[in-house]
């Protein structure tokens, strides 16, 4: 197969307006059936007369008892998002089943035109296969009634339309009834019915709101007086003492006894520490010091006996010093036989043992000292440990105490302020509005909205372009046949020799033999027989230096017209004074005889059976150099005479006396006579007809006669139409007859 047919080719708009143009009939016909649909649909339709009120959606009203205030939150819609939810909310509650029946209900619109059973032969047909459920009790309310209720509602629904306008916050509630006042009166129910419902919503809210505060609030109450008596009950077992009056910061000023003595046994202990202390180092002191370093203790202690030992010590040292740098100097001056050295020495002696005896006094003294020191400290700090011990079990009482005081006050606040909000919340409920306003109430509306003549009319018209465009891509991917000049040359490998238009003849009648005229006698100037000429202009092209050529004209099935191309070519090769023969190959259905009203003879089935000796050859008069071989009776065997050697010497003999021999063949693809005809013409003209061939039936019979290669193949798309694309571009405009015509007038 020619790889051309299977390239891929990117669809174009181009190729869009192609096959919108080739299928124009399908377009136009799915639009006149839809608007003709429109059109009966318009004129037996119900009038229907549309009522619309608009409704608006204020902000959303405080919780139901004010409590915002007191939690530091906000319902309000304060943000887009929630103002849409509100608004979608109120909307979808419009289009509720509730709101809907009591509608129904108190209109009694189930015996108006609208509700009323009519026979629905699809539901009637889905109903014989869908299951059957609980037929509704006689006498029934619409409530307890499932299926007439699910009637009602899909009706009501059907008819019914409710949009928020974007950006706003308002509501639109359109209703369609053939009753124009009725349906005015759905569109006000159904907003009073809203506002209605939003009140008895807020209503039921607040009761049920204010019944569990109340239950809060009497619990709260019993709370804080058992607070309260809590409190009073700790404060006395406290022994803390409310003084009545407030620090600087605010604070309450209380009195406590035990503290009192706490802080005084605090001061107590810290001095007998302190005389401990004191004690216990000039005792260090006596027991590790010498005289001297004890000298320079004297003022230093808290003692008056020691201090006193201490200013005597000091005294003895110094006199001592006294005497010791006399017997110095005198030793010095006098030598060491002085007389008064013995006596000055004696008193020195005796300076340092009452130096030694006082320093043993005072070692004494501050060991007594320092024990009386640790007893008070012990007793002390005995009798701090106990009064700490009160303070200690004070102190936990009154944090116990102040917890509970402060737990006591917020209770009682917090009872104070929901009992005041409790107390004014019937009259802020009162003072609310709904926020729910209605902007436009439904009217009677004066002209039906359905059916819309016109929108109706347009929307059929565009749809039906629509859906005939699509109808007619889908037709065009499902055709498989050859409709386009591109189709053809894709398939031939751009091999395409010529394109001939139908032919119409401007004949009244058909000839006697009822077969079609010639167009190459009967309209000479026909643009069929111009593009036969380019053909016959063509061939002469590929003949050039023969001097006898063979031509074989087939088709890949029959009704393609190759006989009348055939026919017609040797016509015209015959009138540029080439001597043409013409022979019906086509030994089994043969049809030259009856298109050039040939009389009955033998032909060339005939003459291969050895029948007759010599071809019966007819001369067509009309055309001098034209002669004209019949096909004759059917044999039984056709594709082996023509592939007999007979038929090759009868070949061989025409090139001699003819120059061009046009053979007419069967069709290539339900027998094999073309195919041994194919191998032994030199041009093979394969013809195709545009909205006939099968492109799969071209391509094979393409391949088939090129598979040996050895002669000329060429397609010739017959059947172009005037304004089918690629006809301008083959015949220059199109209706080339009459512009040409119309040029000739224009320069005369």
């Amino acid at each position: 197969m020619n790889p051309n047919l299977n390239s891929n080719h990117e669809l174009t708009l181009r190729d869009l307006t192609i096959v919108f143009r080739r299928r124009r009939n399908v377009i136009y016909g799915t639009v006149a059936v839809l608007a003709l649909l429109a059109a009966i649909y318009c004129v037996s339709s119900t009038r229907q007369y549309e009522a619309t009120g608009t409704l608006q959606v204020q902000n959303k009203s405080q919780d139901r008892l004010g409590l915002e205030n007191m939690t530091g939150s906000s319902d309000t819609d304060t943000d887009a998002l929630a103002a849409n939810i509100n608004i979608q909310t109120q909307a979808n509650i419009l289009t509720s089943d509730t709101l809907a029946l009591k509608t129904i209900e108190d209109l009694h619109m189930e015996g108006t035109k609208n509700f009323r059973p009519h026979w629905n032969p699809v539901g009637w047909v889905l109903g014989l296969f869908s299951p059957k459920g609980i037929p509704d009790p006689p006498n029934a309310s619409l409530e307890d009634s499932p299926e007439r209720r699910r009637r009602v509602l899909s009706i009501f629904s059907h008819n019914l339309s409710v949009k928020p306008v974007g950006g706003t916050r308002l509501i639109s509630i359109t209703y369609l009834d053939p009753d124009p006042k009725l349906a005015a009166a759905v569109v006000n129910k159904l907003m009073q019915s809203l506002i209605d419902y939003s009140f008895q919503a807020r209503y039921d809210a607040t009761n049920q709101a204010a019944s569990w505060l109340s239950g809060q609030l009497t619990e709260l109450r019993q709370q804080s007086e058992q607070l309260q008596r809590q409190v009073a009950d700790l404060q006395g077992k406290s022994d803390v003492y409310t003084l009545g009056t407030v620090d600087s910061q605010g604070q309450q000023q209380a009195y406590s006894g035990v503290l009192d003595k706490l802080q005084q046994a605090t001061v107590a202990l810290n001095q007998a520490e302190q005389s401990r202390i004191l004690r216990e180092a000039i005792l260090r002191a006596t027991e590790s010091g010498g005289a001297e370093m004890l000298s320079g203790l004297a003022g230093n202690t808290n003692s008056a006996a020691v201090n006193n030992s201490l200013a005597l010590i000091q005294n003895l040292r110094t006199q001592e010093a006294t005497q010791q740098a006399a017997l110095h100097q005198a030793e010095a001056k006098f030598g060491p036989a002085y007389p008064r050295l013995a006596e000055l020495r004696n008193s020195v002696a005796a300076l340092q043992q009452s130096i030694q005896q006082e320093v043993d006094r005072l070692k004494a003294r501050a060991k007594s000292d320092y024990d009386d020191a640790t007893r008070t400290e012990a007793e002390t700090r005995s009798q701090y440990e106990k009064v700490k011990a009160q303070a200690d079990a004070v102190n936990n009482k009154s944090v116990d105490f102040a917890i509970l005081k402060q737990e006591s006050d917020e209770s009682r606040k917090l009872y104070q302020q929901l009992l005041e909000r409790f107390k004014e919340a019937g009259v802020l409920e009162s003072l609310k509005g709904s926020e729910l306003t209605v902007v436009d109430p439904a009217r009677v509306p004066s002209k039906p909205a359905k059916p819309s003549i016109l929108r109706d009319m347009v929307a059929a018209i565009g749809g039906g372009f629509l859906l005939g465009s699509c109808l007619a891509l889908i037709i065009d991917m499902m055709d498989s046949k050859v409709n386009t000049v591109e189709d053809a040359e894709r398939i031939s490998g751009n091999n395409l020799l010529g394109v001939t238009p139908a032919f119409n003849s401007k004949r009244a009648s058909l000839p006697s033999n009822g077969s079609p005229p010639l167009a190459s006698l009967e309209e000479p100037q026909s643009q069929f027989i111009e593009a036969a000429r380019a053909i016959r202009t063509e061939i002469f092209l590929k003949s050039e230096g023969e001097s006898s050529r063979v031509i074989l004209v087939t088709s890949s099935v029959p009704g393609e017209g190759k006989t009348i191309i055939s026919a017609n070519l040797a016509v015209l090769l015959a009138q540029s004074g080439k001597r043409v023969l013409l022979v019906d190959t086509d030994l089994r259905i043969g049809s030259l005889r009856a298109l050039l009203d040939l009389p009955v003879g033998n032909g060339l089935s005939e003459l291969l059976n050895g029948e007759v000796r010599q071809p019966e050859i007819h001369p067509v008069n009309a055309v001098p150099n034209l002669e004209v071989l019949q096909a004759g009776a059917p044999p039984a065997n056709p594709s082996e005479l023509l592939g007999s050697n007979s038929f090759r010497g009868w070949l061989s003999t025409w090139r001699e006396k003819y120059d061009f021999i046009v053979l007419d063949s069967a069709p290539i693809l339900p027998v094999t006579d073309s195919l041994t005809l194919a191998s032994l013409s030199d041009i093979t003209l394969l013809i195709a007809r545009l909205g006939v061939t099968e492109k799969s039936q071209l391509a094979r019979s393409y391949q088939m006669l090129t598979r040996n290669g050895k002669h000329f193949v060429a397609t010739v798309l017959n059947g172009l139409r005037a304004g089918e694309d690629g006809y301008s571009s083959y015949f220059g405009y199109n209706n080339p007859e009459q512009k040409y015509v119309e040029i000739v007038k224009a320069k005369r």
